[in-house]
């Protein structure tokens, strides 16, 4: 007897379905699995054995061949072991579930006492499956406030394998998965880090809201304990909360790698991923034999933060480029070619030399100047012309340290990025263009107009820093930027003058 059980992979950050085929026929005992199965999958047999006998049922001592078809797309993971057990029991006529597996799609790892383990990529299997028109997932309980985030789709969950035969038995008499108000809540949980917690550095802080009104990237270059790392984590709680769009996308990736927790339906808060400076570049940008999303995609809609940029691997850091003009990047095998989104907020942060103290006024630098040029230049100049804003953020003086009154609330400066973030909603509603960092070149002459003294100003700037066309356009959408920050429709002088100086440090360390 043949048995058919529906179930998923992910291929991607999208899910496609998989047909699990099981076979019993008389002979030898044997079990095999085919389909281009991974190591995982191919061990699956001996969990399901356990699993089966350790439920209750018996283990067929005969010839089972299990087929996962499509059989030419290579099958990764443990989600198998399940829709696995489920119809070898169907096809030894251990149970009879055959109406409901119909329409259903069913995925979860097997401990050897027939325990549900969760599984990577819940959520964009439950969006798949309602697409093919199935009516409902059977998943973990770990994983089901993830699946159940999708409208008009039924989850169902069971602890065991045998709890899984018993639904399946009874007709699903049990109510599906729900999720609350509170689990869809993105405003629900505050930042526990404010900028009132940082003392002076009042010209970073305004770089940084800028950065958040627009979307640009940044990159803060000051001597150690200057508090660069402390202003970086501060910057999501400037952001806008994300909608809930945002949060389906950001919840898929987190899905797809495992890293859902198993409380929370979506990702509620901005992703800020900040990797060491020893991550390869498969790590950054994605990679596997079956590829998987990188820190780049983990950190979208959200902010990535790079510490010590220079010690970052040349490779991984020249893996940024295309991402950050593209939003998206492209992994490519042999067999396929898999596109990740990548729409994040880069914030770069370095010393100026490999002792930290290059240009301090009372540290003395102990680096040869070979040695601080060579560390400069790991920043490739193409790397640096796709970071809108260069900032220096220096020591802080004694009695800096000691002010005792708080700063500006991440609260209030909030307030002022979503009032500029609106304004750029309504400009760019008809356009692809979501933010001023996001608009083509094509696209400045009709949304950042320029006034003759904006044009001189600009054109005298680009001629004593010998800026590229790239750095020329930058400076145009920063301007945008700091015009919607101040609600003004046209940019001035003074918004032009406040975006150059967020290059000028281009000619200090790297001129």
């Amino acid at each position: 007897m043949i048995a058919r059980v529906h179930s998923a992979a992910i291929l991607g950050i999208d899910a496609y379905a998989v047909e699990v085929e099981v076979d019993i026929s008389r002979g030898l005992r044997k079990f095999d699995i085919v389909g281009l199965p991974d190591a995982a999958v191919r061990e699956s047999r001996e969990r399901v054995q356990a699993a089966i006998k350790n439920s209750g049922f018996e283990f067929p001592a005969e010839q089972i061949v299990v087929n996962l078809a499509p059989a030419d797309v290579k099958k990764a993971g443990p989600a198998f072991d399940l829709p696995i057990a489920l119809g070898i029991l169907i096809a030894g006529g251990q149970v009879s579930i055959d109406d409901e597996l119909n329409t259903s799609v069913v995925m979860a790892e097997l401990s050897l006492d027939g325990i549900l383990r969760s599984v990577a990529g819940a959520l964009p299997v439950a969006i798949g499956a309602k697409s093919w028109g199935k009516h409902c997932l059977i998943v973990p309980v770990d994983n089901g406030k993830e699946a159940a985030v999708v409208d008009d789709f039924e989850v169902y969950t069971a602890e065991t394998l045998y709890d899984c035969v018993c639904l399946l038995e009874q007709g699903f008499m049990t109510a599906p998965v729900q999720v609350t108000a509170e689990d869809m809540d993105l405003k629900a949980q505050p930042y526990t880090v404010d900028f009132a917690d940082v003392k002076a550095q009042e010209h970073v802080k305004r770089a940084l809201e800028v950065a958040a009104a627009g979307g640009h990237n940044i990159l803060m270059v000051g001597p150690p304990g200057s508090g660069k790392t402390m202003l970086a984590r501060r910057l999501p709680g400037i952001l806008p909360h994300m909608t809930l769009g945002e949060a389906l996308e950001v919840t898929k990736l987190y899905s797809i790698v495992g890293q859902m927790s198993k409380k929370d339906a979506l990702i509620r808060e901005r992703p800020f991923r900040s990797p060491h400076h020893t991550v390869s570049t498969p790590g950054l940008a994605g990679g596997g034999s079956i590829p998987q999303p990188g820190e780049i995609s983990l950190a979208h809609n959200g902010v990535l933060f790079l510490d010590e940029f220079p010690e970052f691997s040349s490779s991984a850091l020249e893996v940024l480029r295309q991402p950050l003009e593209d939003r998206e990047v492209t992994i490519s095998r042999a067999q396929m070619a898999l596109t990740f989104p990548a729409s994040f907020q880069l914030i770069a942060a370095m010393n100026p030399c490999p002792c930290g103290f290059y240009g301090d006024p009372i540290k003395p630098c102990t680096c040869a100047a070979g040695s601080i040029a060579k560390y400069q230049k790991r920043i490739s100049g193409p790397l640096l012309d796709r970071i809108d804003i260069h900032v220096e953020v220096p020591r802080l003086s004694p009695e800096e340290l000691m002010d005792r009154q708080p700063g500006e609330p991440s609260s209030s400066i909030r307030e002022r990025v979503i009032a500029a973030r609106d304004r750029q909603i309504v400009r760019y509603a008809e356009t692809p263009f979501l933010h001023n960092s996001d608009l083509a070149s094509k696209a400045l002459e009709e949304f950042c107009g320029l006034s003759e003294e904006c044009q001189s100003l600009l054109r005298s700037a680009i001629d004593q820093f010998g800026l590229s066309a790239r750095a020329h356009d930058r400076i145009i959408k920063l301007a945008r930027t700091i015009a919607d920050l101040d609600g003004a429709d046209d940019i001035a002088v003074p918004h032009i003058a406040e975006a150059v100086q967020y290059r000028s440090l281009d000619r200090k360390f790297w001129g």
